[in-house]
């Protein structure tokens, strides 16, 4: 759709675009609370991180450096943002490039105690652990509940979409570049997965201590847990501060992007218009403040343990995600029956996928009934908790509110596939990818 037709916030402009106005502004204001609450997410792990060195920093004085930096990077120091993102990446590009031929290294036996330990915790205690249950359904309930977190982790190839009207030379750019991350994603996960399972047992008492109990200095990633296990000196204490650059670096992309979407949300209408206010540097000041405001969240953690709190935004975030993920499918599914309706071929369009459109529709029924699944523990004997519950299904419970309440006031329509605008705009892209001449950078 990008490729088609390159806007900013196409997330939230094509849904009101081929939908409805309605949708356009639930969608809108679900994606805002997807980045919003990433960032508190993000404070909770640094702090989460730094434990491992030492518990003798009050957890409010990490939370208020971090929110001080981060205040410092997106409003008074904005040119050094892009700069600052580059080098913190490209560290996350070699940790997870490098941790991954650690792996590989250790299992062979190449470590201080000799361990040729290979694919040893697949066998003992295994793998498919039992949850809540025993036997098949506890098996059963264990997949599901890693199909839950794994549904968090792989948002982010819709961000590349965010950048479509601001790319040069968008409808070659963006294929590329769509098809560049999902097999980089793809490697680094599966591969990173798979490290993991290769390094870590699942009954680790340490990384379990970390996560069920929230002990302070536990806290560290697998690796780490395991370059411990191994005796591996020094290695650990840097990876540790690669996996800290990391997590603030996701914190401070997420300050932007969530000030940026509300921004949009605010020029078309559909957020209040002194949202729009911006600095003489060009940053939406009002929108980076409420996004830091909200972020006050993470004080949260105060209170309760840090993983109590990182559990509440991981549900908060995934539900938001997959809600977004199924605002994208059924976007497209309007789209090509719009196609389909005004006589277009999709044969003409700069960029295809296959399968179409049954593979949205499956995505369109699997990310929905997954964000309603998302919170099932809740509902188990015992596992009922208010925060828990809140924060697993509040946005199932906004989105619709968002959009009837916008359908109300403003008597938006839904589009037909006949009614649906695929003329405005394309004229102008048409013309400027034909007159486009590629000029070599600098």
């Amino acid at each position: 759709m990008v490729t088609f037709l390159p806007l900013s916030s196409p997330t939230i402009r094509l849904a009101g675009r081929f939908v409805d106005d309605a949708f356009g502004v639930a969608a809108g204001y679900n994606f805002f609370v997807s980045q919003v609450a990433q960032v508190p997410f993000e404070i909770v792990a640094c702090n989460l991180i730094i434990t491992y060195w030492s518990d003798a920093v009050p957890v409010g004085a990490i939370v208020t450096i971090v929110l001080v930096l981060y205040i410092i990077l997106n409003v008074f120091a904005v040119q050094l943002y892009g700069e600052s993102e580059f080098w913190l990446s490209l560290g996350k590009v070699l940790l997870s490039l490098g941790l991954i031929i650690f792996t590989f290294i250790v299992m062979l036996g190449g470590n201080p105690l000799n361990d040729r330990f290979g694919f040893r915790y697949w066998q003992n205690p295994g793998s498919f652990a039992e949850h809540y249950k025993k036997g098949d359904l506890g098996r059963w309930l264990g997949f599901l509940y890693c199909l839950i977190k794994a549904s968090f982790t792989i948002a982010g190839p819709d961000y590349v979409s965010m950048a479509a009207g601001e790319a040069v030379n968008p409808r070659k750019v963006l294929p590329k570049a769509y098809n560049g991350v999902f097999y980089r994603l793809t490697v680094f996960f599966v591969l990173g997965t798979l490290c993991v399972g290769i390094l870590v047992p699942y009954n680790d008492p340490t990384m379990a201590a970390a996560f069920d109990q929230g002990k302070p200095g536990a806290a560290a990633s697998p690796y780490v847990i395991a370059m411990d296990r191994l005796h591996i000196p020094i290695l650990p204490h840097i990876v540790n501060a690669m996996v800290l650059g990391a997590s603030f670096s996701a914190g401070n992309s997420y300050v932007y992007c969530a000030s940026r979407s509300l921004y949009g949300l605010a020029l078309d209408g559909k957020a209040p218009r002194f949202f729009t206010k911006c600095t003489r540097t060009g940053v939406p000041i009002y929108c980076v403040s409420i996004v830091l405001l909200i972020s006050l969240l993470a004080f949260l953690q105060v209170s309760n343990s840090a993983s109590v709190v990182i559990n509440w935004f991981v549900n908060l975030v995934t539900a938001s995600q997959l809600i977004n993920f199924s605002a994208c499918t059924f976007t497209y599914i309007r789209f090509f029956k719009a196609l389909k309706a005004q006589g277009f071929s999709r044969e003409t369009l700069p960029y295809t996928s296959r399968f179409q459109p049954y593979l949205a529709y499956i995505s369109l029924v699997c990310t929905t009934t997954m964000a309603f699944v998302g919170g099932y523990e809740v509902f188990l004997p015992g596992k009922w908790d208010v925060a828990s519950f809140f924060f697993s299904y509040t946005m199932i419970g906004v989105f619709p509110v968002l959009y009837f309440g916008w359908k109300v006031v403003h008597r938006s329509k839904f589009r037909r596939a006949e009614e649906v605008d695929l003329v405005s705009g394309v004229e102008e892209i048409d013309d400027y990818t034909r007159n486009y001449v590629d000029v070599k950078p600098r």
